[in-house]
C-alpha cells in the first residue's frame, strides 16, 4: 500500500487495516507451529493470515466460477482457505488449535491440528490430481521424520 501514490510504505496505516479486518472477523491468522525438530532448521514463526470466509475474496475480486476455472492457481488458494475455515471449525470442536508450519528450506505443512493432549494431525491441501497429492504425501512424510516425538 502506497500513502498518496508516493514511494513510501506507511506500515501504520496497513496494521490499522489488519487490526480492523481483525476485529470485524474479515481475516483471522493461522499462528505457526513449533514442534521439536530434530535438526537444526529454523522454524518460520509468522503467522498465515486467511479470510475467514473465502467467499469474501471472491466478493471483492469480483469473480465467479469460470473465472475460477480459468485460474486455478487463484482457485486452488480459495480452496485451500475454504479447507483452513473448516479445519477451524473442527479443531474447535476438538478443543484444539489449528497451526501452519514451514521451516527455513520451504519444508511446509498447510495445517496441523494440534489437540491440548499433545496429539496432532499433519495435514497438506491438495487440488490438481496424482501427482500433486503424492507430492503433499511426500511433504508431510519428509516433516513426520523431522519431528522428535519423545519430547
Amino acid at each position: 500500500m502506497l500513502t498518496n501514490h508516493s514511494d513510501t510504505f506507511d506500515a501504520s496505516t496497513l496494521y490499522s487495516y489488519i487490526d480492523a479486518l481483525t476485529k470485524m472477523f474479515v481475516i483471522e491468522d493461522a499462528p505457526a507451529w513449533n514442534p521439536y525438530v530434530r535438526s537444526k532448521t529454523a522454524i518460520r514463526t509468522t503467522d498465515t493470515r486467511y479470510f475467514t470466509d473465502p467467499s469474501i475474496a471472491t466478493a471483492a475480486l469480483g469473480i465467479g466460477p469460470a473465472d475460477l476455472l480459468d485460474d486455478l492457481k487463484t482457485m486452488g488458494l480459495l480452496f485451500e482457505n475454504l479447507c483452513i475455515r473448516d479445519l477451524r471449525i473442527y479443531a474447535d470442536y476438538l478443543d484444539g488449535a489449528l497451526y501452519h508450519y514451514r521451516d527455513k528450506n520451504d519444508l511446509e505443512c498447510d495445517a496441523v491440528i494440534h489437540l491440548r493432549n499433545g496429539s496432532y494431525g499433519l495435514i497438506e491441501i491438495k487440488l490438481g490430481g496424482d501427482s500433486a497429492i503424492e507430492e503433499g504425501a511426500e511433504n508431510l512424510k519428509r516433516l513426520a521424520s523431522k519431528i522428535d516425538t519423545k519430547k
